[in-house]
């Protein structure tokens, strides 16, 4: 679809198809060429590697090199040994694993049983922590009583918490101390709750938060208006208030979904799932590409049958109007934010920038071995680390450079993402293929060639952080194409520029720039679980996020080890998030510009 609004008819719409399916087909292509080359890329040798995974005892001579080089085929070329498994994956065989000498298909399988139902555990608890989030607007915007403008405080401290310490904390508390629910282990139903819970919740904040954002521009609109004053009965009205709004809304679900297939690693490990996204993690370590090729097609076919599914389900929620270009505009009415959530973010401001200055007067890599895992003290305020390191000071040196590559990496993604948005000929496909990628798996093939460093993981970030916002932006394009006020300035002779400057944009920044600073906290926390996994922030630095994933290990041991990086992300959160719902609304929100006749109006 171009830029240009107009309503697509029928003929139109098989090439959009068309056209999307065969960016599909590229971009997929194109990610299973790059993983096939993904041991020559690394500048390692393969056959050491699977070596030392097979045994790490046995003595990598020459021989035994060059016995491992036959055996696999290595001497052919990664492209030689990609045909060979492509023709073979046409016959149902997906190949045989380099280190186990098992078929590939039975464990892909097995894995992916196992992660689709944990998926539908973590959806459900991410529908119901997204309806408990807008909740209150729903039903206040439904009664026409909705008279302030949510934050999004609460959804914001849910969406930041990190999964892998959410999931640490469930294992601990109701696993271990409580024995309510196994706390590791895939043995039925009662494994599954832990793990959902620590997937859903934070992506249910996210999801509710959009939505939230969203509603009140539903009711202002014409239509809720009437309904109200007809006496139609508040729940109707909500109903049709959530259809109006989910249409922009599910976008967000397709990387939400695939983050919760393939991006739970850390989870996975927490409570010893053997699913899908550990599965593909491991092979790639072990450059096992036979398992690795395998598991990143399911993860091509899973995006690409999602994104599929959403789209159609979004286009029977908007319906005809849709179609006839009868969708009216939805914009956010100016609603005033309660004052006491204005104090609130500036009491969070001031407490930030005093732990920061406080932090950054104190040494953050002195190690003193006889002070190690001290609780809280007048010393030591957020108390020392593993190697006695004063944590204050760690938190106060890693700020400068937390907040400055998450803000660079969130606004690049952003920024491209609404370029390729608003270019959908260029992306159809390659959105829905590119959000198939775990970030994990981004950073294994970005630092292969650039080498483990933080800015190598900024770029795996952005690499894959573009499609949710790409997402958004072109189902929000879609909608304002269809509304009345731009075929009636289209009518009146505004051209492309003015209509893209003077209508579009307008309507589609605020709501990219909400979501933007909302997933501004998951930007750390990606980045933490790459430096964890040492393809990102190298120690000894002080980095936010590394600080979380490297004191994770003693959550119940020393709880203050993690408490102090985990409040200054959540005072972060806040700030993001009420930047978001104040300044986007008093800058461009209101009733669409004026229709204005020709193009030089």
């Amino acid at each position: 679809m171009a830029v240009t609004p107009g309503a697509p008819g029928a003929a139109p719409y098989r090439r959009v198809v068309w056209r999307a399916g065969a960016g599909r087909l590229a971009a997929g292509a194109a990610l299973l060429v790059t993983v096939a080359l993904l041991p020559w890329l690394s500048r390692t040798d393969p056959a050491l590697t699977v070596l030392r995974t097979r045994s790490a005892e046995q003595d990598p001579t020459p021989e035994a090199l060059a016995a491992v080089r036959e055996q696999l085929g290595l001497d052919d070329g990664p492209l030689a040994l990609l045909g060979r498994w492509l023709g073979g994956l046409a016959r149902g065989d997906a190949g045989t694993s380099w280190v186990s000498g098992e078929p590939v298909l039975p464990d892909v399988a097995a894995a992916f049983g196992i992660s689709a139902t944990l998926v539908l555990g973590a959806l459900l608890v991410t529908a119901l922590v997204a309806g408990a989030v807008c909740a209150r607007t729903l039903l206040l915007g439904s009664r026409r009583k909705l008279r302030y403008g949510g934050a999004g405080g609460p959804a914001a401290l849910l969406a930041a918490l990190p999964k892998f310490l959410l999931a640490s904390t469930l294992a601990t508390v109701f696993g271990v101390g409580l024995g309510w629910l196994p706390s590791s282990g895939w043995d039925g139903p009662a494994s599954m709750v832990l793990p959902a819970l620590a997937l859903g919740v934070p992506s249910g904040a996210m999801i509710g938060g959009l939505l939230e954002q969203a509603l009140p521009a539903a009711f202002n609109e014409p239509w809720a208006r009437t309904w109200h004053a007809a006496g139609f009965p508040p729940g109707h009205t909500a109903r049709h208030a959530l259809r109006r709004t989910l249409p922009g809304v599910l976008p967000q679900l397709l990387p939400t979904l695939v983050a919760l297939v393939g991006g739970a690693v850390a989870v996975e490990k927490i409570f010893n799932i053997p699913g899908l996204g550990r599965l593909v993690l491991d092979a790639a370590v072990a450059q096992d590409l036979p398992l690795l090729q395998a598991g990143t097609l399911t993860l091509i076919l899973l995006g690409t049958g999602a994104g599929l599914a959403l789209g159609g389900l979004r286009r029977a929620l908007l319906g005809p109007a849709l179609r006839d270009g009868a969708l009216p505009a939805l914009h956010r009415p100016p609603l005033p934010v309660r004052r006491w959530v204005r104090y609130a973010a500036g009491a969070c401001a001031l407490v930030l920038v005093v732990l920061v200055t406080a932090g950054a007067l104190r040494d953050p890599l002195h190690v003193d071995t006889a002070a190690r895992l001290l609780p809280p003290s007048a010393a030591h305020p957020l108390g020392t680390d593993a190697l006695g390191r004063d944590l204050l000071a760690r938190v106060g040196h890693g700020a400068l450079r937390t907040a400055l590559v998450a803000l660079a990496v969130t606004a690049v993604s952003a920024l491209a993402g609404v370029l390729l948005g608003l270019a959908p000929r260029v992306s159809a496909g390659l959105t829905d293929v590119v959000a198939t990628l775990p970030a994990v798996l981004a950073g294994l093939l970005v630092t292969a060639v650039t080498g483990p460093s933080v800015y190598g993981a900024a770029l795996a970030v952005c690499v894959v952080g573009w499609s949710p916002y790409a997402a958004q932006t072109a189902a929000l394009l879609e909608q304002e194409r269809a509304s009345g006020h731009v075929a009636a300035a289209t009518a009146l002779g505004a051209g492309r520029r003015q209509v893209l400057r003077r209508h579009l944009l307008p309507a589609l920044l605020p709501p990219l720039l909400r979501n933007a600073l909302l997933r501004l906290p998951t930007a750390v926390l990606v980045l933490a679980s790459l430096g964890f996994l040492g393809l990102g922030e190298q120690p000894p630095a002080p980095e936010w996020g590394r600080l979380l994933s490297e004191n994770q290990p003693y959550a119940e041991l020393a709880p203050w080890t993690v408490l102090g990086p985990a409040a200054a992300l959540a005072l972060l959160a806040v700030l993001a998030v009420t930047a978001g719902g104040e300044g986007p609304r008093r800058a461009t929100v209101g009733q669409p510009r004026r229709v204005t006749r020709g193009r030089h109006a």
